[in-house]
């Protein structure tokens, strides 16, 4: 089971290392830092992730003010070879990944949200969730390419591509990143952009935490006004008309200012279709929205908002999970066929895992773009490796109570999208059996040949002169 395997894993740090390592970090970083201790309620909440799967006792935690201070805990940490973890916003699923058995960075100090109107950019904390982004945005009537959902945090949704509501007009997060400031993993900080080092520029766009700790990111700002949007729930006899409607989006409409997310939902007994519309002005025009209006809604949420509304008005994340996972495989086209096998897949997983865990919800969740939403970018980045075909980014989301279950829910994430993804494959879609998985959405398992690709010995190689040391290798994360 996840949760014991990691507490296990715990164990292997002697308790008077554990002690040292905390106490040698405290007396080393500057007032504008602190580290604290299980039993108080800062440790609890740097610890503290969305999923249960993500959170597990750590040693203690730091949340680091400056990064000079960054530098100073990541020498401690690569001279002890003490495991670490790096939590920006939480929302991370994979266990190991941003937790630790060993010492805790909880990186909510780095809060700054500084629009420069002279550049058109925006320089961001990684400490922040894309809601605290918007909210300060807003009034300056500018915005940049984040999350879609509220509670997603800024670095590992950034860090790891960034597919986003202005994905279809401006690319990617990833490709509207101007600036990095990263720690790297000898301590020392330095500004990280194109012009000043291509490849580690190139590097860490798609790879979250391999070659340092970002602290900060530059952002292209845009223009922003009200939206037009929201959710729309449905009875489960309304499957079939979602699917038909979310076809004909997928394939007929063009607008990049348009945007789309579909999800099959099985929860508490019953399929829940659900759709979630947005268009970048205050009403759409005609011809996009009009048939995925028409179908009779258990709930109507779509209405015009300001943008942090619009997001936070997702009612999906208000579920808060015992245990929950990601699962993905890329689609290339979302066919009547492949929307057909998910409604399939959601009810024949949905009344199984029900069966075991009344509490379970499972989510299948379609997200078409515009095929040129990979052509924002002249630059090549870590993720996708390439950028020859459109990749959207199908998502599997499980939800369930206890961690004693683990096994039977991971293994129909692997399942059902391995289903998903032959069924593209047999209806023509034979790059989908060896393209790029989407990292943010990636099982834990996923091998890194199937994120990186061919970018893979490129990376490599810049983390050997980078990391020579593998410091970053104390953490979790997908590595390279």
């Amino acid at each position: 089971m996840l949760f014991l395997a990691i507490v296990a894993a715990s164990l292997l740090l002697s308790s008077s290392a554990s002690r040292d390592v905390c106490r040698t970090i405290e007396g080393a970083i500057s007032r504008s830092s602190s580290v604290y201790y299980p039993g108080s309620a800062n440790y609890t909440r740097d610890i503290s992730h969305w999923s249960a799967a993500s959170s597990q006792p750590s040693l203690c935690s730091v949340e680091p003010g400056s990064a000079k201070d960054v530098g100073t805990i990541l020498r401690i940490l690569g001279e002890t070879r003490t495991k670490f973890g790096v939590k920006g916003g939480g929302h991370a699923t994979n266990p190991g990944f941003s937790d630790t058995p060993g010492v805790q960075i909880a990186m909510y100090r780095f809060s700054q949200v500084e629009y420069d109107a002279s550049t058109q950019t925006v320089a961001i904390g990684t400490g922040l969730i894309w809601d605290d982004v918007y909210a300060v945005l807003d009034p300056l009537g500018v915005n940049v390419v984040g999350g879609r959902v509220a509670g997603v945090g800024v670095a590992g949704f950034a860090l790891g591509g960034g597919y986003s509501w202005l994905t279809n007009q401006h690319g990617l997060t990833i490709d509207t990143i101007m600036e990095i400031e990263l720690v790297k993993p000898d301590g020392s900080v330095s500004r990280i952009t194109h012009e000043s080092d291509p490849a580690l520029f190139f590097a860490l766009k798609g790879t979250q935490n391999n070659f340092g700790i970002v602290t900060k990111l530059v952002l292209k700002a845009f223009p922003q006004g009200p939206v037009w949007g929201g959710v729309r729930l449905f009875a489960a006899d309304q499957a079939d008309a979602v699917k038909n409607a979310t076809a004909r989006f997928a394939h007929e409409v063009t607008d990049p200012k348009a945007g789309l997310f579909t999800a099959y939902n099985y929860g508490q007994g019953q399929m829940i279709p659900a759709v979630l519309l947005f268009y970048d002005a205050p009403t759409p025009p005609s011809g996009i929205f009009e048939d995925l209006v028409a179908i009779p809604a258990i709930e109507d949420l779509v209405q015009t908002y300001r943008f942090p509304e619009f997001v936070a008005s997702v009612p999906g994340n208000d579920l808060t999970p015992g245990q929950a996972v990601f699962q993905t495989t890329p689609i290339v086209d979302y066919s009547l066929s492949i929307l057909e096998a998910n409604i399939n897949e959601t009810l024949f997983w949905g009344e199984r895992l029900s069966a075991i865990d009344p509490g379970a919800f499972l989510s299948y969740n379609i997200e078409p773009f515009l095929p040129g939403l990979f052509s924002h970018n002249t630059h090549p980045t870590a993720y996708p490796p390439s950028r020859d075909v459109a990749l959207f980014p199908h998502n599997l989301e499980l939800l369930w109570s206890s961690n004693a279950t683990d096994g039977v829910f991971l293994d129909a994430a692997r399942q059902s999208i391995g289903q998903l993804a032959n069924v593209a494959v047999a209806e023509g879609q034979r790059i989908v059996a060896d393209a790029a998985a989407y990292p943010n959405y990636a099982l834990f398992d996923t091998p890194v040949e199937r994120i990186f690709g061919d970018n893979l010995p490129k990376l490599r190689a810049i983390k050997s002169l980078v990391d020579p040391s593998n410091v970053m290798g104390l953490a979790g994360g997908f590595k390279v």
